[in-house]
């Protein structure tokens, strides 16, 4: 049987068009490197053929498909390690990862908490973001503002973001740096990445021990009573949005007086 693996580098997709091969991928409609079946990808990123199989139905890639999905894999994996520095803070210059649960807020959005966190903070002031990488990105964006930021995420590739990257594991919340001081951010603006009671609550822990007082959570609406129980947070008017459309409402909740309860949009 033929198979014909086409390489859409533009898309940042890997596809393989077969009768016999099922797609995969989170639902998303999305082909993954796991519906091809007569390869795989090594820890170390090479791309290689696996052993023979005694089903003779199953397609086999060429030498010349398997070089092309290593050039695939190699500029995936450089896109990931090294952004670049024209583009370092773009959103998205990192991919999101369906498996953790990623999905980057698009930028207006982003654009507006970054904003809104800056103003809660005041001049001089400090900002940790928890769990919301493209929060982060637009904050450093924003770079001529007169704030310090730091990420704390799961995500290894953020460490390219050098020292204001912080690894962060929600079910160890107080798992943290010992200089990273209790209350020593002016605000906290935490993104949990699961829609679940448990993770709220962990995650909670990590922001009370970080902020001063001020809290902006971004969760689903779904999520509303637990955040007020937790955190004593109220929602918010202004509503997210994501580059991608997601089936859960979401919604921002504060602690304090916040800009996003009015109508004006930050620009």
């Amino acid at each position: 049987m033929l198979a014909e693996v086409i390489l859409g580098k533009s898309l940042n997709s890997v596809c393989l068009i077969s009768s016999s091969v099922p797609r995969t991928g989170e639902g998303k409609g999305k082909t993954t490197p796991a519906a091809l079946p007569r390869w795989e990808r090594l820890d170390n990123g090479q791309v290689e053929e696996m052993a023979d199989s005694d089903d003779d139905d199953i397609p086999q890639l060429s030498s010349h498909t398997l070089a092309a999905l290593q050039e695939f894999y190699d500029e995936q994996q450089h896109r990931n390690t090294d952004p670049g520095e024209d583009n370092k803070y773009n959103i998205g210059v990192i991919e999101e990862n369906w498996q953790l649960s990623q999905f980057w807020y698009n930028e207006e959005t982003a654009l507006q908490l970054a904003t809104e966190a800056i103003m809660a903070a005041g001049k001089g002031g400090r900002i940790a973001c928890v769990s919301a990488p493209s929060v982060y990105q637009k904050l450093r964006e924003l770079k001529d503002e007169d704030f310090s930021v730091c990420i704390l995420e799961y995500d290894k590739r953020f460490a390219v973001y050098g020292e204001e990257y912080i690894y962060y594991d929600y079910n160890n919340p107080l798992n943290l740096p010992e200089n990273l001081t209790p209350h020593s951010f002016d605000i906290v603006i935490a993104d949990p990445p699961y829609l679940s009671e448990e993770c709220l609550r962990k995650t909670a822990e990590t922001i009370k021990f970080l902020t001063q007082g001020k809290i902006l959570l971004c969760t689903g609406a779904i999520m509303e009573k637990e955040a007020a129980e937790l955190l004593g947070v109220k929602m918010c008017k202004f509503i997210p949005k994501h580059t991608r459309n997601l089936a859960n409402e979401f919604r921002c909740y504060v602690n304090y007086d916040s800009g996003l309860n009015s109508e004006v949009k930050y620009s």
